[in-house]
């Protein structure tokens, strides 16, 4: 039988990618024109031409890598704390309904609570190296695993669970076969939201107490008004967010197609 649906175009396939290229272009086009009637003072504010050439020279010179290579250690160390003690957390919550109800009052509270303002207090107990960094990211990033493996185990289909038993199965066989891939959507969902969070906490460590890394290259570009540079870092954060983001969408789609468009 002849496959008589009609194939896609190029910018058809690739619409979101193009009409979210197209509305970054637009918004650094209105920038930069912006400039074209107002008045310029590089002590306040810089333009995208600028900025992009301070961005080659960062990335020429390797400072750029450099200070996101150190940035990149305790991010990593504390977001994968974040996904392992979340979701552990997050699955006994939800499974353990006692435990949910002691657990959910203390959760909310930290979650709802400015923890940022507590970045310094960190950095006195454990230092500025690796560590302080770490726990700052960890304890940003870890409440949405919390909360999104504690909902996608209250969501699990009981009846599932209860052909498990039915058939003999042990507490670990609901664990494996039943809880754990339920939940897997709602992990992937809550990492997105982990990503932003733990990138914040990057920088707000570094801000505070550090010596290297792109938090603090930040910061010292803005104490010499080097705003073009500042802004090259800002959007250098800015863009590993939306590539850590789209992985993640991506990793989520390739595991579960059937939930592309919901």
């Amino acid at each position: 039988m002849d496959d008589t649906a009609p194939h896609l175009g190029f910018a058809e396939r690739n619409r979101k990618l193009l009409l979210g290229g197209l509305s970054v272009a637009l918004f650094l086009a209105a920038w930069q024109a912006v400039f074209l009637f107002v008045p310029f003072d590089p002590l306040f504010i810089s333009k995208p031409n600028l900025i992009a050439a301070s961005l080659v020279d960062m990335i020429a010179s390797g400072d750029l890598f450099r200070d996101l290579a150190v940035s990149a250690v305790p991010f990593v160390y504390g977001f994968t704390a974040a996904v392992v003690v979340g979701v552990s957390v997050g699955i006994v919550m939800g499974w353990r309904v006692r435990v949910g109800y002691a657990l959910d009052p203390l959760m909310t509270v930290f979650y709802a609570s400015p923890l940022v303002a507590l970045a310094p207090l960190v950095i006195v107990f454990f230092g500025v190296g690796v560590a302080g960094k770490a726990i700052i990211i960890f304890v940003l990033a870890v409440f949405p695993f919390i909360f999104n493996a504690y909902a996608g185990v209250r969501a699990v289909d009981r009846l599932l669970i209860n052909v498990v038993r039915s058939l003999g199965g042990s507490e670990k066989d609901l664990y494996l076969k039943v809880i754990v891939p339920s939940v897997l959507p709602y992990i992937v969902a809550g990492a997105r939201i982990a990503v932003g969070r733990g990138l914040i906490g990057v920088l707000v460590g570094e801000f505070f107490a550090a010596s290297e890394g792109i938090g603090f290259a930040i910061a010292r570009f803005g104490d010499l008004f080097a705003l073009d540079k500042m802004f090259a870092c800002i959007l250098t954060i800015m863009v590993i967010a939306v590539v850590l983001t789209e992985g993640i969408r991506w990793a989520e789609r390739t595991a579960f197609p059937w939930r592309i468009g919901q």
